[in-house]
């Protein structure tokens, strides 16, 4: 028989190759904390992974559009709010004039209530206005006042009919925006009979306190319509955050799938590197050995 050492170290050089390579994967894995490099060295797994990761995709894309929708809508309920807030204070400020007889400082209270309705219907989010219909200026145009005198309410609004979309479902769109026309046209109206019947001393006069009387009933009816475009811009904020909300729970179940594929068991990693880095130490020790084998040693 032959005697040689060479096949021996070959097998042994054999072993300690696969010794590194799995060394080198098992280091990978806990350095990544992923089980392989990429969707191919998944197998069969692959195609559901990818799947998971575009539908993830949507939806996070989707709970993105419906967040930032609720962004512009929680805009809009201020807005409208603050205009129904001022609306209502001025009610009451004629109501107050109407049963004293008193309208000292109505005036005042008049126009300064204006100015905040004049800069609640031109708010804007991102530069561009709230209530303006897809147009890029301020929708209402009267500055002061006086301009009011002798026109129409319409003569003051350049608003557009546009009304935004966004996509926040599989199939849904949501439409939403409230013109400058539609929230404001009444109130506007009500100011110009409220300076016409102006101004006002300190005693009302008799056809003054019937004009008020007459302007008090339209200021309620322009409230209700007010409070009527909050509520439904309120329903759809509602609907917006359960839609954001759905999303979220959805892209938490597609992410548990993604995991459960792709996401390396560390415990498990931490016993195979002991494993294999013994492995390899036992096939450094082996090859050791056979090289210090020789033919003189044997023929001892």
């Amino acid at each position: 028989m032959r005697v040689a050492t060479i096949p021996l170290q070959q097998t042994t050089a054999n072993a300690i190759q696969r010794a590194q390579q799995k060394l080198a994967v098992t280091q990978a894995q806990l350095s990544t904390g992923k089980k392989a490099p990429d969707l191919a060295a998944l197998g069969s797994e692959a195609v559901r992974t990818l799947s998971a990761h575009t539908l993830l995709a949507k939806q996070e894309a989707h709970a993105s559009t419906a967040t930032r929708l609720g962004t512009t809508l929680s805009l809009y309920e201020t807005a409208i709010t603050a205009i129904e807030n001022t609306t209502m204070d001025l009610g009451n400020r004629v109501l107050q004039a109407i049963g004293t007889g008193e309208a000292a400082g109505l005036d005042e209270a008049i126009s300064a209530t204006f100015d905040q309705f004049r800069s609640m219907l031109n708010a804007s989010e991102g530069g561009l206005p709230l209530f303006g219909g897809g147009i890029a200026g301020e929708p209402f145009t009267a500055v002061k006042i006086e301009e009011l005198i002798g026109t129409s309410a319409s003569d003051h609004f350049v608003d557009g009919n546009a009304r935004a979309r966004a996509r926040v479902g599989d199939g849904l769109d949501l439409n939403y925006g409230i013109t400058a026309t539609e929230i404001g046209a009444e109130v506007t109206d009500i100011y110009r009979q409220l300076i016409e019947a102006g101004p006002f001393d300190e005693q009302l006069s008799d056809a003054q306190k019937d004009t008020l009387r007459g302007i008090k009933d339209q200021l309620d009816d322009a409230l209700g319509n007010v409070r009527r475009s909050n509520a439904e811009n309120g329903r759809r904020l509602a609907q917006t955050e359960t839609l954001v909300d759905r999303a979220n729970e959805r892209a938490l179940v597609l992410k548990d799938v993604i995991s459960r594929n792709e996401d390396a068991d560390l415990a498990q990693v931490a016993m195979d590197l002991a494993q294999h880095k013994t492995a390899l130490e036992a096939s450094y020790s082996v090859f050791s050995q056979l090289n210090q084998l020789s033919l003189l040693s044997y023929l001892r």
